[in-house]
């Protein structure tokens, strides 16, 4: 979301803008379908496109074209093995396209559209062609499509929105970390607790939405599927066993628990006793994140973000 909010504000002080989006990736190029730079007159940039030499030559390029106001649309493909034609100058093999688009005060609504989108959990298409910048409420299968049949005959279309959701039931310090970080990866991030004017649930500006309810009723607010996640980190042992006997028969992409080894012995012990099938429990990360030793609720939450990660990618 800071990449779309540092881009409407440039255009809002009436400076012309470069845009650039890689729309191809063969092979192991460093730079990704759908990684973003911007390049503002003023010489600020912000995103990426994959880094090193190749992302420098391209960002003076950029540069170059809005000191003179040779403002085109055009693509630029970059092979990254030596000193190729086209070559990058970059030697870690592979291939990615990148298409400079500019910008100016004519496409802030398309920008507050995205915005709009991006902060009310609801989805769009942005759309990049060789003649314009469009988003829409159209819908797309993947989360990108793209053809390149030519210079001035390609398109590129990207999903826009929060395609994935993970549940935090807790809300204090570490949930706070936690919410922070997965925010900046893109997901939309849900709080719950059910204590009122808990002061870490008030210091939670990351959140999207924070909510306090009845763990009993826990489920009611938790949607199941392939694009759900859910990270349970009360402050009570009864409260985190009654959460996780709420939803362990529910399906998500991902559900894990913060706690001890041994509390979460005990845990599960007591669940088993009460019909809690090993199957069922085998599906839960606990000790939730991966084993870093991570202390602090910065590091807890990088701990769980690289397990989420992980799932995530695996299942794409």
């Amino acid at each position: 979301m800071k990449f779309w909010q540092h881009l409407l504000s440039k255009l809002r002080d009436y400076q012309n803008v470069y845009l650039l989006t890689v729309i191809e990736n063969i092979g192991s190029s460093p730079g990704r379908k759908g990684f973003k730079m911007l390049v503002a007159e003023d010489g600020f940039i912000f995103g990426s496109i994959g880094g090193g030499v190749m992302e420098f030559s391209l960002v003076e390029e950029a540069k170059k074209l809005l000191r003179n106001r040779d403002l085109k649309i055009f693509l630029k493909k970059q092979i990254h093995q030596g000193h190729k034609e086209n070559g990058s100058g970059m030697i870690c093999s592979g291939e990615q396209t990148v298409v400079f688009h500019p910008l100016n005060n004519t496409h802030i609504s398309v920008i507050e559209d995205i915005l709009d989108c991006l902060q009310n959990n609801t989805n769009g298409i942005l759309t990049l062609t060789p003649t314009l910048l469009n988003f829409s409420n159209e819908q797309l299968t993947n989360k990108f499509e793209y053809k390149i049949n030519a210079s001035q005959d390609w398109f590129f279309k990207e999903y826009i929105g929060h395609k994935s959701t993970l549940y935090i039931v807790g809300g204090g310090h570490v949930s706070v970390a936690v919410s922070e970080l997965f925010v900046t990866l893109g997901f939309y991030v849900i709080v719950f607790d059910n204590r009122k004017d808990l002061n870490t649930l008030e210091l939670n500006t990351s959140a999207h939405q924070k909510l306090i309810v009845d763990f009993n009723e826990i489920g009611n607010y938790i949607s199941e599927g392939s694009e759900s996640y859910v990270a349970i980190m009360t402050n009570r042992y009864t409260d985190d066993k009654l959460v996780l006997s709420k939803l362990i028969r529910n399906n998500f992409a991902y559900i894990g628990v913060l706690g001890s080894k041994a509390k979460l012995k005990t845990m599960w012990e007591v669940l088993q006793k009460e019909g809690v099938t090993t199957s069922e429990l085998n599906i839960v990360r606990a000790p939730i994140g991966l084993t870093i030793k991570s202390q602090t609720p910065e590091e807890i939450a990088v701990s769980i973000a690289a397990e989420v990660i992980k799932i995530k990618n695996m299942n794409q």
